[in-house]
């Protein structure tokens, strides 16, 4: 009797994955990343999960979200919430946790391995919560930044941890490899239709409003 593939879940925290990648030079090819994972088993969903700026004319980032929604991502977003902080400075909130926890604890029961995309240590309880389901857990960020990207609270409860530097080769892409021409017009046509833009690895993060800062955490 053959052996029993294993169903996995992506999950990925987009706005830490964006900052992760950044820090260590290098793009995310999400095409390449659903490959990889899809060739280790029996790739059940793979969720990206981002916050948006719905009020600006061009958002830089809603053709990655077009793309991925179109190839094989679950993408899951929501509209960030801009205010003024005690000091006067206007902020942008967007944040996703609540989101990824909901959708993973699930998918938990009919899942064998979940991979998280995130250094964030508020999923600590989450991990915790999907292991004692039988969920085997894999958190991939690094510890190759000074600071390191990933909590340590994270990192140790995880069941394994995996520093994306050891999947660059896999699943990154050298920022000088994006071609000079963005088409970003490209109409959201067939599936099997990868337009031009894509041809790099879409990682530009949200512009914001002038003098804002943009917060993803609570």
């Amino acid at each position: 009797m053959s052996a029993q593939v294993e169903k996995i879940a992506l999950f990925i925290d987009g706005a830490n994955l964006y900052a992760t990648a950044k820090s260590l030079g290098f793009d995310i090819d999400y095409k390449r990343l659903l490959r990889e994972f899809q060739s280790r088993g029996n790739l059940l969903r793979a969720f990206y999960y981002t916050a948006v700026i719905e009020d600006q004319e061009y958002s830089s980032i809603r053709p990655l979200i077009d793309w991925l929604d179109y190839n094989g991502y679950s993408v899951v977003t929501k509209a960030t919430k801009e205010f003024v902080d005690q000091t006067g400075r206007r902020k942008v909130k967007g944040n996703m946790d609540i989101e990824l926890a909901v959708d993973a604890m699930e998918l938990a029961p009919n899942i064998d391995h979940m991979v998280l995309f995130s250094g964030d240590g508020d999923f600590r309880s989450l991990v915790e919560a999907v292991q004692r389901r039988g969920v085997r857990v894999t958190v991939i960020s690094t510890i190759s930044t000074q600071p390191p990207m990933v909590a340590d609270e994270l990192r140790r409860q995880a069941d394994v941890f995996v520093d994306i530097v050891e999947l660059r080769q896999q699943i990154g892409r050298d920022p000088s490899d994006r071609p000079a021409r963005d088409m970003t017009r490209e109409p959201r046509g067939e599936r099997q239709h990868t337009p031009q833009f894509l041809q790099r690895s879409p990682t530009t993060p949200e512009r914001t409003p002038a003098g804002a800062d943009v917060d993803f955490k609570d």
